[in-house]
């Protein structure tokens, strides 16, 4: 597949209050999403996020998402499954997904993205789940279904294309 595209929209899954405690290596997932999180939104990219359940899970992190973006309910495990999602994704050609579980939530979207013919890029180091053998699981299926997997850096830097982008700087600093 291509370098991300700079249309590309992030699609934060479920990471909400009572769900990531849960997840192996929360911490430095939630770092990384916070991040890409706040990268695309100085890139002017588009964010959605899911909340699987928020009376149940609570609402997204805070602080984590900015305030342009775009925040959705749902029941569903696959967010495609949820009209209000699907109607908003339905014109994104590229999503770069990052969330939890990876094995439950974020697989069944991703394998509806892929279904649908979108470029789909999953964020390893921002997307988690409560073990590590669901985690690599969920890579490797979402990889055979035509998914690329990339890492935060990976989608910040093909985003910036050059050191010359305007906001090189703040982004590379945000990263060491």
């Amino acid at each position: 597949m291509p370098l991300i595209p700079p249309c590309a929209v992030l699609l934060l899954v479920d990471l909400q209050e009572r769900l990531v405690p849960a997840v192996v290596g929360h911490a430095a997932m939630i770092a990384n999403a916070r991040l890409l999180a706040q990268g695309a939104d100085l890139l002017g990219r588009s964010i959605i996020a899911t909340e699987q359940y928020p009376k149940g899970l609570g609402p997204t992190l805070p602080g984590l998402l900015p305030n342009a973006a775009s925040v959705f309910e749902k029941t569903t495990f696959d967010a495609l499954a949820t009209q209000s999602i699907a109607n908003r994704l339905a014109g994104a050609n590229s999503i770069v997904v990052m969330g939890c579980e990876a094995h439950v939530c974020v697989l069944q979207t991703v394998l509806s993205l892929r279904a649908a013919g979108k470029l789909t890029f999953v964020v390893a180091d921002a997307t988690g789940a409560r073990t590590i053998a669901n985690h690599q699981a969920a890579l490797g299926r979402m990889a055979a279904h035509g998914a690329e997997i990339v890492t935060t850096e990976m989608v910040l830097f093909e985003w910036l294309g050059a050191s010359t982008h305007p906001q090189f700087r703040t982004l590379s600093a945000r990263m060491k």
